[in-house]
């Protein structure tokens, strides 16, 4: 009966367990591509990454799929998205912009929230990246 007991132990925490599903791509609009950026706060592209609530486009080469959108959500949390559209085919105009606190799709007029990369009636959130502080200045974003 023990042995019966710690099996369905075993197996429930088995199937609790989950990959992180900032690395799931359940998008077929979105390929999967490793990358890692160095960004620093004291260059002055990066700058405004200093504030709660701000955003920045990083388009270099390697970032993403067409490039990143890295937000300030506050308390030192940094968040960073693909810029590619999450619910077009990768066209001409499937590159998101900042607009405030969300990122607009040229193509569908999409606008998602920077918070939580979700847009109101779109089937696909935005690719989120992983971030990881380095220090006070220097933040990393990878998949």
């Amino acid at each position: 009966m023990k042995r019966i007991f710690y099996f369905l132990i075993l197996f429930t925490v088995f199937l609790s367990c989950d990959r992180d599903s900032q690395t799931d791509n359940n998008n077929p609009y979105l390929p999967n591509y490793s990358f890692e950026v160095i960004l620093n706060m004291s260059f002055p592209q990066y700058s405004v990454l200093a504030y709660p609530s701000s955003a920045v486009y990083v388009n270099s080469a390697g970032a993403g799929i067409r490039g990143l959108i890295v937000f300030n959500a506050g308390s030192g949390n940094f968040l960073a998205y693909d810029a590619a559209c999450p619910n077009q085919p990768l066209t001409d105009c499937s590159t998101m912009t900042i607009n405030g606190i969300n990122a607009k799709c040229p193509c569908d007029d999409a606008e998602y929230s920077l918070f939580t990369g979700l847009a109101a009636g779109k089937q696909y959130p935005m690719k989120a990246y992983r971030v990881q502080m380095i220090d006070a200045t220097t933040i990393k974003v990878f998949n």
